[in-house]
């Protein structure tokens, strides 16, 4: 009798570790889950942050600025309620969204012929680059239902021509330098590449 009680509390042992650590465990993948999701969604804060940075030096639309703000907003909000109890949580999200308030999307671009393009090649490559972050941000609030596809159109169309003139400036100015050089093999190079960029082109 005293042996079978003993077994039946062995017994019993077990199966509460085994439910106690099925239990931990359950509870370590819901916590690793939190922590992932609340790292995916800072990074995209940080991600559409830098892009609105390196934005300041190109003539993008306050309709864009909108789209990637709010982007940051739902972004801020989907973190704080995963578990971002920071401090500075509920302020980064009312300072965003005073900042839509005040963005005006029916205002229109800034003139692309007054826009000068950097000198440097350092920074025209930061130029695309930037560009096309913005390019893949867009196209993934699109992709979400966020944007209506005659705003999505718009917007694309607007970044795909200042990354055009971008690379069709900087082949230009490539072959300009090769001209002076004597290098007219590439200096062709350079000009048939500008040439075929703007040719691929539907729209002139």
């Amino acid at each position: 009798m005293v042996f079978t009680t003993i077994i039946v509390l062995i017994v019993a042992l077990v199966l509460i570790g085994i439910i106690v650590n099925a239990i931990q465990q359950h509870k370590n993948k819901i916590e690793s889950d939190r922590r992932s999701e609340l790292s995916k969604q800072k990074a995209i804060i940080d991600n559409t942050e830098a892009a609105l940075l390196g934005a300041e030096q190109i003539p993008i639309s306050q309709r864009l600025i909108f789209i990637l703000q709010r982007r940051i907003l739902g972004a801020m909000k989907a973190a704080k309620q995963i578990g971002d109890n920071s401090s500075s949580a509920n302020e980064s999200i009312k300072t965003v969204e005073d900042n839509l308030k005040g963005i005006d999307v029916n205002k229109p671009p800034p003139s692309e012929d007054t826009f000068q393009l950097p000198q440097s090649d350092k920074q025209v490559i930061q130029f695309i680059r930037g560009i096309k972050t913005m390019r893949a941000l867009l196209r993934s609030e699109f992709k979400k239902g966020r944007i209506e596809s005659r705003v999505f159109l718009a917007e694309d169309k607007l970044l795909e021509r200042l990354q055009l003139r971008a690379n069709v400036d900087t082949l230009i100015r490539r072959g300009e330098v090769a001209m002076k050089n004597n290098q007219l093999g590439s200096a062709r190079q350079c000009l048939e590449k500008a040439i075929g960029a703007l040719a691929a082109q539907p729209n002139p």
